[in-house]
């Protein structure tokens, strides 16, 4: 068995220029990429800070190259504690708090933007942010439809802007070895890919509509939504089709991302997906069982779901950050890569990979393994070095856009039935049925419209 870790990996990057050929440099210091004065610092503006929003906008800040100009939320509740954390990372500067986005977008100071809203604010938020001549960093999934995706690459295209989605596994240096590893047919021919998506979730039990609390806006927070009353239950929006996709696409598209990477495919020719919410607990809409197939040309890929199973273990921190790979058997996010020549089991942010022979004497018999870590640091290095070179980056919008399709394509199944719908990788519809065809696009509420034109 050969142990690839980490260090090793990056050494071998400096030889062989593995890194450079996958669009990843990876440098720990902000100022080996910059293009300008030193002391020149990139102007952000933090687009949703409540979870994963604060996480993004500190990661930057502790880099030294960046400066949190504005910060915006429909829940300015959060504004007194996020401000004084940023000010702390930033050298005594308060960042400008507003609660609607289009305050900072009117900034001509104002660099880059990173969204980090409800899934349905993505796609708007992001297209405003490149017409307005900023580089955007947006969260997964990208886009709450297949069409406003599409919409989104093209005002990246047009406006000249870098967009860079937060599926930051393709960043890790592990998972660019393990594609390089199936690139040199060390894996043999692939025709199974099984993506796991496995935890415990448990949504709150079901309460009436009611007035909003005291300063947050919920008709900026609804956005392009339907419209409907505040419901405290809405604020945990993954679950809900007005909103987003379930799990799927909360956390299962992280793995897709990779999969469908590794696997090097673009558009299914079909997808089926079936499931259903079968705990007697919570008010969720989402699936709490899924299963979805997507049909490649000599691929067949699974998505797998289930969200009552705590005995199923996400990569943690400490598995995240050291030298430690998974039981896989256990792993709640694992991907199993089926080639002729061995199996492929798959982390995702930091777990590592290992190839797995056939078993000898009832032992496993690993013949490639490597060490990962979270390639957050990686993933934000990245998207900075492109804001100033204007590479595209390594999870351009066209990619996060492709492997949110999926998502996509299978909501629309389940929630059509499930039935199969075929693909056309032309125009990216689904043909057949009615149901899942009208999923395609959203009805948007006014003025929180995704244009036509944009």
């Amino acid at each position: 068995m050969s142990t690839i870790n980490r260090r090793e990996f990056l050494d071998r990057t400096k030889k062989t220029s593995l890194a450079m050929a996958a669009g990843v440099t990876i440098l720990r210091s902000a100022e080996s990429a910059r293009a300008y004065a030193a002391n020149d610092k990139i102007t952000l503006a933090s687009i949703g800070v409540k979870g994963r929003g604060r996480q993004l906008a500190q990661g930057f800040l502790e880099r030294g190259d960046c400066q949190v100009a504005y910060i915006c939320d429909p829940d300015s509740t959060l504004f007194a504690s996020r401000s004084k954390a940023f000010a702390e990372q930033q050298g005594g500067k308060t960042p400008t708090c507003v609660q609607d986005m289009r305050k900072a977008l009117d900034d001509a100071s104002v660099d880059a933007v990173v969204v980090a809203t409800p899934d349905h604010w993505h796609a708007l938020a992001a297209i405003w942010a490149v017409q307005a001549g900023k580089d955007v960093y947006v969260e997964k999934p990208p886009s709450a439809n297949c069409w406003e995706g599409r919409q989104m690459v093209k005002a990246a295209r047009k406006y000249d802007r870098i967009m860079q989605v937060g599926t930051q596994n393709r960043s890790a240096p592990y998972n660019i070895a393990a594609r390089k590893y199936i690139e040199e047919g060390k894996l043999g021919d692939i025709h199974m890919c099984r993506v796991y998506n496995q935890k415990l979730i448990r949504y709150p039990d079901a309460v009436p509509d009611s007035d909003p609390p005291e300063g947050f806006d919920w008709d900026l927070f609804n956005g392009p939504a339907p419209e409907a009353r505040y419901n405290a239950n809405y604020r945990h929006w993954h679950a809900w089709w007005r909103y987003s996709s379930g799990d799927m696409a909360n956390d299962g598209v992280h793995q897709l991302d990779i999969a469908r990477w590794l696997c090097g495919v673009e558009y299914p020719q079909s997808v089926y997906c079936t499931g259903g919410r079968f705990r007697a607990e919570g008010c969720d809409e989402s699936p709490d069982s899924q299963v979805a197939v997507f049909e490649f040309p000599k691929l067949v890929m699974t998505f797998e779901l289930t969200l009552y199973t705590p005995y199923m273990l996400k990569s943690d921190g400490v598995l995240r950050e050291s030298d430690i790979l998974p039981y896989w058997p256990q792993n709640a996010t694992r991907i199993e890569i089926y080639g002729t020549e061995g199996l492929m089991c798959v982390g995702r942010h930091g777990g590592g990979w290992q190839v797995f022979d056939r078993p000898r004497n009832r032992q496993p018999v690993v013949k490639d393994s490597m060490y990962g870590r979270f390639p957050d640091p990686e993933h934000k290095e990245n998207f900075l070095q492109c804001v100033r070179s204007r590479a595209l980056p390594n999870a351009d919008i066209e990619k996060g856009h492709r492997s949110a399709l999926l998502v996509h394509y299978a909501t629309a199944s389940y929630r059509a039935g499930g039935v199969k719908v075929e693909i056309d990788p032309d125009s990216e519809q689904m043909l057949g049925d009615e149901k899942a065809r009208a999923l395609f696009k959203r009805e948007y509420r006014r003025p929180w419209v995704v244009p036509d034109e944009v």
